[in-house]
């Protein structure tokens, strides 16, 4: 499924780095004609704040992924072999004006609170459209508490009492704010993945809302993949 000896573009992140390979999948329109077969078993996931339709893989294809990163990627990282893993295919679908809270910041996709362990990321962009948007990744412009205030708000409240109260548009999340800078933006591009760490703020970039689809040949189609890993031992 993934090309072998990947060319990787390894790109700075803080204390962190996103890795870009482009050309990643042999067939990568095999994935979307598959996908378009089952369109109709796309549905909302009420457990995350992904604004859209999404898929469940079958743990064979995330293991694929596992042992790929297993062998070109795990060192970037600093971890010594994944624990877990899961994949799904998923279309960004919601407008602007039917998104939540959560949905209009930045994230973190921190599913381990295990100590010594990590969570790692990746998306695989899966349209030709530029437009569509690639990833956006941020840094916290307010202390660690006010963070934890924003996030419980925007997890509560209604949307636009949330807009309101904290000055957050009720949009997709594609500029620095008095909360979040923006301080990398990775595009799209027809068969590229990146993969970073689940611990660094990002947010897909939305720039043209109105081209949402849930259509595979048409929509933002990504395949999206989370490994729980085990961090390296300090030295």
């Amino acid at each position: 499924m993934f090309r072998p000896d990947p060319v990787i573009q390894r790109i700075p992140l803080g204390t962190s780095v996103v890795c870009v390979i482009d050309d990643a999948l042999i067939e990568p329109e095999r994935l979307v004609d598959q996908t378009e077969v089952r369109i109709n078993d796309f549905a909302e996931a009420p457990y995350n704040a992904y604004p859209g339709i999404e898929l469940r893989l079958p743990p064979s294809l995330s293991a694929t992924f596992a042992e790929y990163f297993d062998r070109y990627l795990r060192r970037d990282f600093g971890v010594r072999r994944t624990l877990r893993q899961h994949a799904k295919l998923a279309m960004v679908t919601r407008f602007e004006d039917q998104l939540q809270p959560l949905q209009t910041i930045p994230h973190i996709d921190q599913l381990s609170g295990v100590p010594g362990e990590c969570v790692i990321a990746s998306v695989l962009y899966l349209f030709r459209e530029p437009t569509l948007g690639g990833t956006s990744f941020y840094a916290p412009r307010v202390g660690q508490s006010r963070m934890q205030e924003l996030v419980d708000a925007a997890s509560s409240l209604e949307a636009l009492t949330f807009a309101s109260r904290y000055g957050i548009r009720r949009g997709y999340c594609s500029e620095s704010t008095d909360w979040f800078e923006r301080v990398l933006t990775v595009p799209p591009r027809w068969n590229r993945l990146i993969v970073y760490s689940g611990t660094v703020l990002h947010s897909g970039d939305i720039p043209a809302p109105h081209m949402l689809v849930p259509d595979p040949r048409q929509g933002r189609l990504t395949l999206n993949a989370f490994l729980t890993c085990r961090r390296q031992l300090s030295a």
